[in-house]
């Protein structure tokens, strides 16, 4: 007992520690731009923070406007929101040195004078990058994941780290180091996760452009709940390298890392920054496909699959809106829609997506929290994945007339012998091939789907991990897929929603149903997907839904 207080004790004081760095941190914002100001009072900080990326960028590049300027000025924003939303863990005080450093020699980079927000699992020298993990604190990383390298040799400026939810199997922004992180839009929302730090940092405005990482919503999760745009890509079409994931080593649902910020067009210009040589070179695994202008360009017109629910997950009245409406002015803007029949998502999620990521019967994912001072709102889970697989496979009997889906994610849960996990890769493949099949059968390019919306209340994702079937999809068939903001809840959804019961009408879809209510005003996306390596037409695509 003595020792596990002792344990215990020293963990706390790490926490406190950890703590006081992120108020130091945010002092030192507060000094540096008190500073600024009073050198410059005439700066129009607010004129700075009102232009787009594109627009930003030109300027910074043509000499129009200092580094420095734009800096400051996001400085500023990024401090006012965490002060609101609680969302950014570190201060990285070498932006202010890579700032004063000269302008390189040559052509400038794409991103020259951007600063940019990265979340907490993306590599940083000299930073930990925690997952919510009270053992990763006072980890400093060796060196920057090739992600921020290329970031800095584009001459963006990485300022902040933002928050995640421990662990990052999660939509929510929670963990016990530095609390929760709120939605800009309603602090009693979530900003959805596991890159929530960053959909609200951006969503705020504190930040033009941040990044993430997606296996199985992270990124669309915020950008939808935030009321941004964010990018999935296939998963290898940029670095993952010096990226810490939930699972390691899991290759069942594809990771992806990405950008998020408020409109396509800066998505894009993310991406063609991006897309360059020293990525190519600085991880040889990445396909050498510079950014395809011209796909991403073309004009002609789209023939667009869509479906209005995956028959999982019903769609919450303002989902089908945003696809219904969105739909419609596709076809008066001259596309082509077709209606694409979606089957087997309940077998999609729990066989390959659960089980995939759970194989080896939970055991990575609890080696995780070995030693650890909480594990959130997981309590029964970890009782349940801890269980011996024959408990598991009896419990999941018990359950089965009664509640259908707490018994395939029981059955998920067991750990699976090498054949049977060789067996299930095989049939994820073949599942693909065949979802490929049907969407070449209808000749089309893209297609349009539903996004999980509005944003849940806080604590609320961690009851409802069943609600990833929308997005966790394309995860799994390892598709670009992005999100998206097309309307906002109206007084009818909320009006319609009171009839809401789910497809199972069990307890997951009573508590889906309290989690949509009262959002009147909030954001609602949809999804635009495309195949594998086409995030060119996937932003086109993205692009045509924002214009319209």
């Amino acid at each position: 007992l003595l020792l596990r207080w002792r344990r215990w004790k020293g963990l706390w004081a790490k926490v406190k520690a950890a703590r006081q760095r992120q108020e130091q941190g945010l002092a030192r914002m507060e000094k540096a731009v008190r500073g600024f100001r009073e050198q410059h009072p005439s700066v129009k900080m607010v004129s700075i923070l009102s232009l787009s990326l594109p627009e930003l960028s030109k300027k910074l590049r043509d000499g129009s406007l200092p580094p420095e300027h734009v800096f400051y000025a996001y400085v500023g924003k990024a401090l006012q929101i965490t002060r609101e939303t609680n969302c950014i863990t570190e201060y990285m005080q070498e932006s202010e040195t890579q700032l004063q450093q000269a302008k390189p020699p040559g052509k400038l980079g794409l991103l020259y004078g951007v600063p940019v927000s990265i979340k907490d699992s993306i590599n940083c020298q000299g930073h930990d990058s925690t997952l919510g993990f009270v053992k990763n604190i006072n980890q400093p990383m060796a060196e920057d994941s090739v992600l921020v390298q290329v970031l800095k040799r584009q001459g963006a400026i990485p300022f902040v780290k933002t928050n995640v939810p421990q662990s990052l199997i999660s939509f929510d922004c929670q963990n016990l180091i530095f609390g929760q992180t709120y939605n800009p839009l309603l602090y009693t929302r979530t900003p959805g996760g596991s890159s929530g730090g960053e959909g609200a940092l951006i969503g705020g405005g504190g930040s033009i452009l941040g990044f993430g990482t997606d296996v199985g919503g992270s990124l669309r999760f915020p950008a939808a709940f935030c009321g941004i745009c964010a990018l999935k890509p296939t998963g290898n079409r940029l670095s993952k390298k010096g990226v810490i994931s939930g699972i390691l080593g899991q290759k069942s649902v594809v990771a992806a890392v990405g950008p998020m910020a408020k409109d396509v067009e800066s998505l894009a210009l993310c991406m063609r920054a991006l897309l360059c040589e020293d990525m190519f070179s600085l991880d040889s695994t990445v396909p050498p496909l510079p950014f395809n202008e011209e796909v991403y360009s073309s004009t002609q017109p789209l023939r667009i699959g869509y479906y209005e629910t995956d028959f999982f997950t019903m769609p919450s009245p303002a989902m089908r809106r945003a696809v219904r409406e969105t739909k419609k002015l596709l076809e008066d803007a001259g596309h082509t829609l077709v209606p694409f029949e979606l089957t087997n998502v309940d077998y999609v999620t729990f066989n390959f997506c659960v089980r995939g990521m759970f194989a080896d019967g939970c055991a990575s994912f609890l080696k995780k929290f070995e030693g650890e001072l909480e594990r959130g709102s997981m309590g029964i889970f970890f009782w349940l994945a801890k269980s011996p697989n024959w408990l598991k496979t009896l419990l999941s009997w018990i359950a089965k007339p009664f509640v259908p889906r707490l018994s395939h994610i029981l059955r998920s849960m067991r750990a699976n012998t090498v054949d049977e996990l060789w067996s299930l890769h095989h049939e994820i493949e073949e599942s693909c091939h065949q979802f490929i099949a049907q969407w070449k059968r209808l000749n089309l390019d893209v297609m349009l789907c539903p996004m999980l919306g509005p944003a849940l209340g806080i604590g609320y994702p961690g009851k409802l991990s069943v609600a990833v079937s929308y997005t966790i999809l394309y995860n799994s068939l390892d598709f670009p897929a992005g999100v998206v903001p097309v309307t906002m809840v109206t007084d009818e959804d909320e009006e319609e929603l009171k009839g809401y019961q789910g497809y199972f009408r069990d307890w997951w879809d009573r508590t889906l149903a309290k989690a949509f209510r009262g959002s009147v005003g909030l954001p609602v996306a949809v999804q635009c997907v495309a195949l594998p390596w086409q995030e060119e037409l996937c932003l086109r695509f993205m692009k045509e839904v924002e214009t319209l």
